[in-house]
């Protein structure tokens, strides 16, 4: 029996350390589990660095000199990058001081880059800074990997590997959002909460470009309690808006939560919402999360997979970014028709099974990646 290639991903932070890229690399790990041999190297939270094994994974966090979670610094990297002996390399963009790493390290292993969204930096550093390394390791790169096809128009920094570009939509598996009889009492517990109203969720990091201020003006006009789930650096300021718009006593900030809650949160809201106005927003993979969970989804028509995973009318609606008012009437229409939200759910999860299953996700990857890892070439 052939030996499973061994793939490291270079990535940020791996869980118990929430966020979307996190929760990718996890299940991609999770669900290529005995074909390939799959090892971690990540970003510690403090100044330490640890090695441990989770599922089979085998994942150093290295010490971060600046544990920023935008920009950490790891030199630990760079010593894991030289001594590697990997059979494929994945690096998980964008992730720049990774990519300075591998830049200066020049392992031997093939690279592939796993493109998660644009690398957002002001025009001047980005074109002294991330460009001149990006240049370097992208040019090495055997393969670049996208969730969806609207990425790979829309995104600039592929435009010269187009025919390096393979599509790899991003899974999940619907037994894990299956309701159960505790998650369902929960439910019920958090719906007692909203006091009569009706209940819009919002899940994600306490971040600029997640619109969540546009998502707080647009239920000025709308009578439902928000649950706006994460945490980040503008959670407070987010809540002094809240407090402005004079809504602060229907929107709850319960900050990060257990995966369990999480699950009747999604069982909770009548709705769902990922308000992004930016194209850092490149699938949303809270989308599946909520569309697995039979929630009707709102989310805007960036230029990226957003609006391809939700579908316009099918499972949810779509809105332009940064529109309130739009968001308003959105919300209020869905809100407003319980036939229709039982439509959207049942398509919903329709789309999942036949799309977005996490068993798909890992075929097409570990497939991809053992040709790459046996050294098959490029353009496969």
């Amino acid at each position: 029996m052939t030996t499973p290639p061994r793939v490291l991903h270079v990535a940020k932070f791996y869980p118990p350390v929430e966020g979307g890229m996190e929760r990718v690399v996890a299940s991609l790990c999770s669900a290529t589990a005995g074909r390939l041999r799959n090892r971690v190297l990540a970003y510690s939270q403090d100044a330490r660095t640890t090695r441990e094994e989770i599922a089979d994974v085998s994942i150093m966090r290295a010490a971060a000199i600046s544990p920023a979670r935008s920009t950490p610094i790891a030199p630990g990297f760079l010593v894991e990058l030289l001594r590697d002996d990997s059979d494929l390399i994945v690096l998980h963009e964008p992730n720049p001081w990774a990519l300075v790493s591998i830049a200066v390290a020049r392992p031997k292993a093939p690279i592939v880059i796993w493109y998660h969204s644009a690398v957002v930096r002001p025009r001047l550093q980005y074109a002294l800074f991330y460009q001149p390394f990006a240049g370097a390791v992208y040019s090495r790169a055997c393969r670049f990997v996208v969730s969806s096809l609207a990425l790979a128009n829309h995104a600039a920094a592929l435009r010269p590997y187009r025919e390096r570009v393979s599509i790899i939509p991003f899974g999940i598996d619907p037994c894990d959002w299956a309701e159960t009889p505790a998650i369902a009492a929960r439910a019920s517990t958090i719906r007692a909460e909203a006091r009569g109203r009706q209940v819009v969720l919002f899940t994600g990091r306490m971040v600029a470009y997640k619109g969540v201020d546009v998502l707080l003006r647009a239920l000025v006009q709308c009578d439902a309690m928000a649950i706006v789930a994460g945490e980040g650096p503008l959670r407070a300021t987010w809540q002094d808006l809240a407090r402005e718009l004079g809504i602060s006593d229907r929107v709850v900030f319960p900050g990060e939560v257990t995966h369990d809650e999480l699950r009747a949160l999604y069982r909770a809201a009548d709705v769902f919402v990922l308000p992004s106005v930016s194209e850092q927003e490149a699938f949303g993979f809270v989308q599946l999360e909520a569309m697995a969970s039979g929630t009707p989804v709102i989310s805007t028509r960036l230029a990226t997979g957003v609006p391809w995973v939700n579908q316009d009318e099918v499972t949810g609606l779509t809105v332009p970014p940064g529109d309130e008012r739009a968001l308003t009437t959105a919300l209020n229409q869905l809100l407003g028709n319980p036939q229709r939200r039982a439509r959207m759910a049942a398509a919903a999860r329709s789309r999942i099974a036949a799309e977005f299953r996490l068993d798909l996700m890992g075929e097409r990857a570990a497939s991809l990646f053992e040709r790459l890892a046996m050294g098959k070439g490029a353009l496969l």
